[in-house]
């Protein structure tokens, strides 16, 4: 899987709250929850971001509660993947379960500025980032997320099972 994308830049600790504050989550909406993304950070992001756009962050992403509205509102806003130097937990989990790509990269984490367009290449842990011409490694999707992601998520994932052992 080959992911490209412009870059928007977040800091550490970007906890669950910081990407769709608590206020939205009286509704379940993808498209809704995506109009609210890190609107907190600023107000103008969900008017900003374009499908295809990734997110780059510091440590920790992802953290606080363990609401899977965070992903599900990265992934409605058109954002393919995110990479960061670490994610919480249960987010990381989140993220699979959702069929959202996210990377391990300290180094991308660290070179990769706003606005900067990067290609990933999942299946290897590669980012590039074409702006600057540079390459860094990431912690390679593991074989089952990867299947999850191109199925749209566990739930898509799961009824691909069952529909293959009803045939």
């Amino acid at each position: 899987m080959l992911l490209k994308g412009k870059v928007w830049r977040f800091g550490d600790d970007i906890d669950t709250d910081a990407i769709i504050p608590a206020r939205y989550l009286n509704t379940s909406d993808p498209k809704e929850l995506a109009s609210h993304l890190m609107e907190d950070a600023d107000r103008e992001f969900p008017n900003k971001v374009k499908p295809g756009d990734i997110i780059v962050a510091g440590k920790n992403f992802g953290c606080g509660s363990s609401r899977e509205h965070a992903p599900i509102a990265i992934k409605a806003a058109g954002m393919q993947a995110v990479i960061a130097k670490s994610f919480a937990r249960i987010f990381y989990r989140n993220s699979f379960n959702i069929g959202l790509p996210i990377f391990e990269s300290v180094e991308a984490s660290e070179k990769i500025k706003e606005g900067d367009i990067v290609e990933i290449d999942a299946d290897n842990g590669i980012v590039r980032n074409l702006t600057k011409g540079e390459q860094y490694t990431a912690k390679p999707i593991p074989p089952f997320m990867q299947e999850l992601i191109a199925a749209g998520g566990l739930i898509e994932w799961t009824k691909k099972r069952l529909k293959g052992a009803a045939a």
